[in-house]
């Protein structure tokens, strides 16, 4: 079923948003609690205008999250830790640590979700993140290094 969202709905869409939904949700859930209304050729010429600005608004997001994984491209993170001498980390690099960093060294925000690292840092070495840039996945290398020890 083809609906028009009256509002933002968590993990469907935002206000204004043309959707095709299941009918059983759209029947049962979003029609009864006012968050949508059936797409109908009535609906959609009385908020065309919305619509439209909606489509804008999405093409809009859709390439600046372009922009922004074609900035990462070829890029890498660097992390320099104190170490043991066998390699090891006294702290590890979270997804936190690596969301501070994209926002320090590239200007880019993006959410501690957005990470995903196979498993945790906790040794000097270079390692493959994934971070997820709206519908785009992008792999980016970050490189740990030992500190040196100030004198």
């Amino acid at each position: 079923m083809e609906i028009l969202l009256l509002e933002d709905v968590a993990g469907i869409g935002k206000k204004n948003d043309l959707l095709v939904v299941g009918d059983g949700f759209a029947l049962n859930c979003l029609l009864p609690q006012r968050k949508a209304l059936v797409a109908t050729p009535t609906v959609r010429k009385r908020y065309a205008e919305q619509i439209r600005k909606r489509a804008e608004e999405k093409e809009h997001d859709r390439q600046m999250q372009t922009q922004a994984a074609a900035m990462l491209a070829g890029k890498s993170l660097l992390f320099r830790r104190k170490a043991t001498k066998t390699g090891k980390l006294y702290a590890g690099i979270s997804p936190t640590n690596i969301v501070e960093e994209l926002e320090r060294a590239f200007g880019l925000k993006v959410s501690e979700d957005a990470v995903t690292l196979p498993e945790h840092i906790k040794q000097v070495g270079t390692f493959s993140v994934t971070i997820k840039i709206g519908d785009l996945t992008h792999s980016m290398p970050v490189k740990v290094e030992a500190e040196e020890a100030k004198k």
